[in-house]
């Protein structure tokens, strides 16, 4: 039951944000504003979208190596593709990290390096996320004039950090307790896995440029959807903008962060000086594509050798 009213809780904020957004939105003027050149920037979309899942795929296998879960580089690929299927269709943001987690478990790889890998893998990626964002916060400030913008955006992308901040540090603690209170253990263990990772001579350079490149990608994404509709807006605030609105999408408060992105998106292309509209069309645009990718997903799930074995024996890692 309880698990009942949180998904139906995160249909209605879901629906209620995206009523709010659509309301700026003249669905028939941006249907107008397709043209054969905007198929190819929405088909290059698609196309980049892949191209930063497979880059989160490389990250993610480092990752995965270092928690006891070594995969495979086509293993890893179309779990992150089934992943993004269920981003969609599960109730929550990252519904696809829960399935990534049950398909590595039940290959072989155990439930505590499984969830060791996806959890330090997204806590990177947001870490990575929130220093992209502090770095970018001198041009930020140029362009977002309102005052309340200004505070949302260094709230927001604060708190980010410090959570990161504070994550790593308590990795690097090393009270006897942490490793052994059942409160703190695996918390302990992922931080630790994270330090790990992020300062290894070997590793860390790669995981950066990697966990850099996802957002970057992300960025160039969106860049594509605003010129499949011919925007009036420039790369380098998509730059600016994109990525303090993924940050708060990540939160688990709607279906695959519909609703939280369009009503963000359109606050965040306001205090910019922009039409807010303009930033609900992009959402929605942007939303569509990964939509798009995340049925490609489901029809690479239905085929797969995973759903096949659903219900019997494990599937076992190749050595």
């Amino acid at each position: 039951m309880r698990r009942i009213l949180l998904s139906t809780a995160k249909i209605l904020i879901s629906v209620a944000l995206l009523y709010l957004a659509l309301r700026k939105v003249d669905l028939t003027e941006l249907l107008s504003r397709f043209t054969v050149t905007s198929l190819f920037w929405i088909g290059l979309a698609i196309a980049i979208t892949f191209l930063q899942i497979f880059v989160g795929v490389l990250r993610w296998r480092e990752i995965s190596a270092v928690c006891g879960a070594p995969l495979e580089l086509g293993r890893a690929m179309r779990y992150n593709v089934i992943g993004s299927f269920f981003n969609q269709t599960l109730p929550s943001a990252i519904g696809g990290d829960a399935v990534r987690l049950w398909l590595v478990a039940r290959a072989g790889a155990g439930w505590r390096a499984a969830t060791y890998s996806i959890f330090v893998d997204r806590a990177i990626g947001l870490i990575a996320l929130a220093v992209l964002i502090v770095a970018s916060l001198p041009w930020s400030y140029t362009l977002i004039t309102d005052a309340h913008g200004r505070s949302a955006l260094l709230l927001v992308d604060l708190l980010a950090l410090a959570g990161g901040v504070g994550f790593l540090i308590f990795g690097a603690l090393n009270w006897r307790w942490l490793k052994t209170w059942w409160a703190t253990h695996h918390l302990h263990a992922c931080a630790v896995i994270a330090n790990r990772v992020i300062f290894s001579r070997s590793r860390g350079p790669a995981i950066a440029i990697l966990s850099i490149l996802v957002h970057v990608l992300a960025v160039v994404i969106a860049w594509c959807v605003v010129q499949s509709i011919a925007a009036p807006v420039r790369f380098s605030d998509v730059f600016l903008l994109v990525p303090p609105v993924m940050l708060i999408t990540m939160m688990p408060i709607s279906i695959a962060g519909w609703g939280v992105r369009e009503a963000t998106m359109g606050l965040a292309f306001g205090f910019a000086g922009l039409a807010a509209n303009e930033g609900v069309n992009v959402s929605l645009l942007y939303g569509a594509v990964f939509f798009i990718v995340g049925a490609f997903g489901g029809l690479v799930w239905i085929l797969s050798a995973e759903k096949a074995a659903q219900g019997t024996a494990p599937i076992g890692v190749p050595e």
